[in-house]
């Protein structure tokens, strides 16, 4: 950290939207759409590819998760495409 308070090094990581954007018919287009399938295979590539090594250690759900809300009116993934929830993607 710099005497003023900011990082030397910004968060470094991968988001979906620019390559992926709102790709959600897992059907038709299975290796490209928003799914814990995809997440997890970009974990893993980040690791195996010596990307996390360099820094790169986030992976960030942009948009099109969403299935729903729950009876309180929070934001629920689709079951379909995030069938072990964002919680247990986030621990992957």
């Amino acid at each position: 950290m710099l005497e003023n308070g900011l990082l030397r090094t910004p968060p470094m990581g991968w988001l979906a939207w620019e390559r992926f954007r709102c790709n959600i018919d897992c059907v038709e287009d299975p290796k490209n759409c928003i799914s814990e399938r995809l997440f997890m295979e970009m974990a893993d590539r980040l690791a195996q590819d010596g990307w996390r090594d360099l820094g790169y250690v986030y992976l960030n759900i942009d948009d099109c998760w969403i299935g729903g809300r729950d009876a309180s009116g929070r934001l629920i993934p689709d079951p379909k495409r995030f069938p072990h929830g964002i919680a247990f993607l986030a621990d992957y």
